[in-house]
């Protein structure tokens, strides 16, 4: 039988609040749905015994992309808080209704991760992005914001992080992805939000949607402890897997020309080199209608696995050095 106390609903993240050396569950109060139930956020604050940096950990900003979920469990359930310096704050469902659904978007078809920080006086993703802003958070020191590839599409265990900046440069070495991506945050984003608000961030992508791929939120995790120790917030040393991540300066996606069905031939965090047959589009018939090869070396940083492939469609996100 669970004994778990129920979390204890708030309107707003007051670590002030909190007892040091434990670990703290609460709901953080966000919007209404349309029968008037308050829709709140889940979070998990492990508070340390020494003053410290407040580390936020956030995941499934899209509703289908699960994998951060079990990585901020596993890492709070392997922390000794009675050794942790400041705290860190766990979110594991940030779109909660798109959580429900099963879904990418938000209740509103809007994509959360475009509208952020939101608007006091928006529409229903705006609302509720402006609220998680304020409520939660602004009171992040650090960030790491975990994700997945979305649907019909996989991932590599890859970063997006400004490496132009010294502290995110150095976050995502700590993850040990298979890839860095120097990318600048995107205006929208939580992480673009989150650094304008003088928040070093960075965005893991962790594998592949809707499903719990247990080797990779393993990984995901020992690059979060390696922050962590970085920071001072835990005794551990930075544990370095057996690899050195590809850095790309730049990755962009490939698109197709045609409709038809979408066979991808790379996998992922594979190298592929110019000129190299990369994808096959055929009829319903079987009959070739398009081939397309790499325009340039670099390394497949996530890949479509959808057959059904309307003109237009994504091939392949391609990571150039």
């Amino acid at each position: 039988m669970n004994t778990t106390p129920n979390p204890i609903i708030v309107k707003e993240l007051n670590l002030d609040d909190l007892t040091p050396g434990q670990i703290h569950r609460l709901r953080v109060r966000i919007i209404f749905d349309g029968m008037g139930d308050l829709v709140s956020l889940p979070v998990i604050i492990a508070k340390g015994t020494e003053d410290g940096p407040i580390l936020g950990l956030t995941a499934a900003m899209h509703g289908n992309e699960l994998n951060g979920i079990p990585t901020i469990h596993h890492v709070l359930n392997h922390l000794n808080v009675k050794k942790l310096k400041g705290a860190v704050v766990g979110v594991p469902i940030v779109n909660v209704p798109g959580f429900h659904l099963q879904n990418r978007e938000f209740a509103d078809n809007y994509d959360l991760n475009r509208v952020m920080p939101g608007k006091k006086n928006g529409n229903n993703s705006q609302v509720y992005a402006s609220r998680i802003m304020n409520r939660i958070i602004k009171h992040f020191d650090y960030m790491l914001d975990l994700h997945t590839a979305s649907f019909g599409r996989v991932n590599a265990l890859y970063v997006r992080a400004n490496l132009n900046d010294p502290v995110t440069k150095t976050m995502a070495r700590l993850q040990n992805p298979q890839i860095i991506v120097n990318n600048m945050h995107k205006d929208g984003t939580l992480r673009g939000a989150a650094a304008k608000l003088g928040i070093p961030s960075i965005t893991v992508e962790i594998g592949n949607p809707q499903r719990f791929q247990p080797k990779l939120i393993k990984e995901s995790s020992i690059g979060i402890f390696n922050v962590m120790a970085h920071l001072g917030m835990i005794q551990k040393k930075e544990r370095l897997l057996n690899r050195k991540a590809i850095i790309c300066n730049k990755s962009y996606w490939l698109y197709t020309e045609t409709g038809g069905l979408l066979e991808v031939f790379p996998e992922v965090a594979e190298s592929v080199k110019k000129g190299e047959l990369i994808a096959r589009v055929t009829n319903i018939f079987g009959d070739i209608l398009k081939e397309y090869h790499a325009p340039e070396n670099g390394v497949v940083v996530g890949k479509s696995t959808n057959p059904v492939n309307p003109t237009g469609s994504r091939i392949l996100h391609l990571g150039v050095n």
